[in-house]
């Protein structure tokens, strides 16, 4: 009785649900001068606008130059910027505008992502390294 009590225990949560990522999107706006990031999560995003220094959007949602060796592309600097948050909407605008022909791309941690243990080592992730998505987008 006792097996058949565990095999529908390991049954039932092996079937439970993921929780949906959100979908982040990236979109040049202002004559290509601003990126606008949409689908943020609401709670992180106003938590960290009450931060007024640039440092913990950069912990967030980064963007970066995309360097010609792209074996590079985990040691570029972050552009320096301004963001602007409406609602959920972030609008990152840097000091100097994007140059034409030059791809960029935006770093988005999934701090928001509550991930188990198991997931951690299904997906052979390490430990103290947040997962992220990197968006890519040419001016």
């Amino acid at each position: 009785m006792k097996k058949a009590a565990l095999l529908l225990l390991l049954i039932c949560l092996g079937c439970t649900s993921k929780p949906k990522l959100p979908v982040v999107r990236i979109s040049l706006i202002n004559n290509n001068r601003s990126l606008k990031f949409t689908g943020l999560d609401y709670t992180t995003v106003q938590e960290i606008n009450q931060d007024t220094s640039t440092a913990s959007w950069q912990s967030l949602i980064p963007v970066y130059r995309m360097p010609a060796d792209t074996d590079m592309i985990d040691f570029q600097k972050p552009q320096p910027g301004k963001y602007l948050v409406t609602d959920s909407t972030v609008v990152f605008t840097p000091d100097t505008p994007f140059l034409n022909h030059q791809t960029y791309f935006a770093r988005y941690y999934h701090y928001a992502q509550g991930s188990s243990i198991w997931e951690d080592i299904k997906q052979h992730k390490k430990l103290g390294k947040p997962t992220y998505t990197d968006l890519i987008f040419k001016q």
